[in-house]
């Protein structure tokens, strides 16, 4: 399929505009659907870069998620009467605190409600991975306005961070697969984290150094060799986010 050139604040206010509808709906279907299109626009329109890479990590932290709020769900929280599916020991609690219970009958209800939670909190969160996956973090600096220069910077470099990591640590897993290491354990931990950790100190201190070569900071006017300009197509994109917000 054909990759489409998209202004950088486009996918970004869509994505805002489908995670307001989520939020606003509160629904897990809605919520699942809206994350299946948005995987369906990433794996589609996504470039072959660290950031656009970016997103099956965010879908599998995602589930980490869901599984950590459904067990948290289940231990602790406000008992939910309904259909008992089975029953934990109960931990009594001081009196100063009604209402709430560790342990005791865990109901159909009660997990399904907290797994409702956790798929909304994480469709959210999959929504604006996506929208960091499909947007390329220099293109956007470029086109935030100068009185958010600075700020802009820094959540340009905040965002561009995890895909780094991400990318780093498959070449890391690599490199030792090639040597016969394991990958997996606690052993292999320390092989990955030592050098994981060393790469990410290079890499930030070779951006200081370029951002400090290139007057980064010095000057709030900047030049462009390529504006970017908005198109048809993002119009059509932004409208659509827009109606998703409206139909919800």
């Amino acid at each position: 399929m054909k990759k489409l050139s998209f202004h950088p604040l486009t996918w970004w206010i869509f994505s805002a505009a489908v995670a307001f509808a989520i939020a606003r709906v509160n629904s897990p279907v809605f919520a699942i659907a809206a994350v299946g299109v948005m995987s369906v626009i990433v794996f589609t329109q996504r470039d072959d870069a660290p950031w656009g890479r970016s997103f099956n990590a965010t879908l599998k932290l995602s589930v980490w998620i869901i599984a950590i709020r459904a067990i948290i769900g289940v231990l602790i929280g406000v008992p939910i009467p309904g259909t008992t599916l089975f029953t934990i020991p109960t931990l009594p609690l001081p009196s100063w605190m009604p209402g709430i219970r560790i342990g005791g009958a865990v109901t159909l209800e009660r997990l399904s409600s907290s797994i409702s939670e956790g798929i909304i909190i994480c469709a959210i969160l999959v929504v604006f991975g996506a929208a960091a996956s499909l947007t390329s973090p220099h293109r956007l600096l470029r086109v935030l306005p100068v009185y958010v220069y600075e700020f802009g910077i820094s959540v340009v470099i905040a965002t561009s961070v995890l895909p780094q990591l991400v990318s780093a640590l498959s070449r890391i897993r690599m490199a030792q697969r090639l040597r016969g290491q394991k990958t997996h354990g606690v052993k292999a931990f320390k092989r990955i984290a030592l050098p994981l950790l060393e790469e990410s100190l290079a890499r930030s201190l070779d951006l200081a150094a370029a951002m400090d070569s290139r007057g980064y900071g010095i000057s709030k006017k900047r030049s462009k060799y390529r504006p970017i300009k908005w198109a048809r197509i993002d119009v059509a994109v932004v409208i659509a986010g827009l109606a998703v917000v409206g139909l919800s």
